[in-house]
């Protein structure tokens, strides 16, 4: 069983809240959504495990459990080119849930007309594989998400 946390500190809004029909109707894989706070703020790992995909908006941990939760980091943020996104650790690197991975502003990304909305998603996942989703209410950095068995 694999619990995996909150990478950011926000209103939790469940993938049904992204601006994003490829999120939202779940195409990705089952999970929830962050609507982060309007500051500089650090995603972390939502899992221990290996980074195996590292984008500057997005990542994939993969827990040894061969789970791999993505952090997409705003909507259609790869349209910045990277631009207000700061890489604290490199595809390959083991880190521990809790671990900065990427520093960003989710104001900026506002500002430059995206959606801060942050899905952190189970891939190759069943829904009815995860089990304790929370899909409203706050998360902090930590608070548990969802558990995948």
């Amino acid at each position: 069983m694999t619990t995996v946390t909150s990478p950011l500190t926000g209103k939790v809004v469940g993938l049904a809240g992204v601006p994003d029909p490829v999120f939202s109707g779940a195409m990705v894989g089952p999970g929830t959504a962050i609507d982060p706070v309007r500051e500089p703020t650090e995603a972390v790992a939502p899992v221990d495990g290996v980074v195996v995909s590292m984008h500057p908006h997005a990542f994939v941990v993969v827990d040894a459990d061969g789970h791999g939760v993505l952090t997409h980091l705003g909507i259609d943020t790869v349209q910045l080119n990277g631009e207000g996104f700061e890489l604290l650790v490199n595809k390959g690197d083991m880190v521990t849930r809790g671990q900065a991975v990427i520093k960003w502003d989710p104001a900026a990304v506002e500002a430059a007309g995206k959606s801060p909305i942050s899905p952190i998603v189970a891939l190759e996942a069943t829904p009815e594989s995860l089990g304790d989703l929370v899909e409203d209410g706050e998360a902090r950095v930590g608070d548990a998400l969802f558990s995948w068995s």
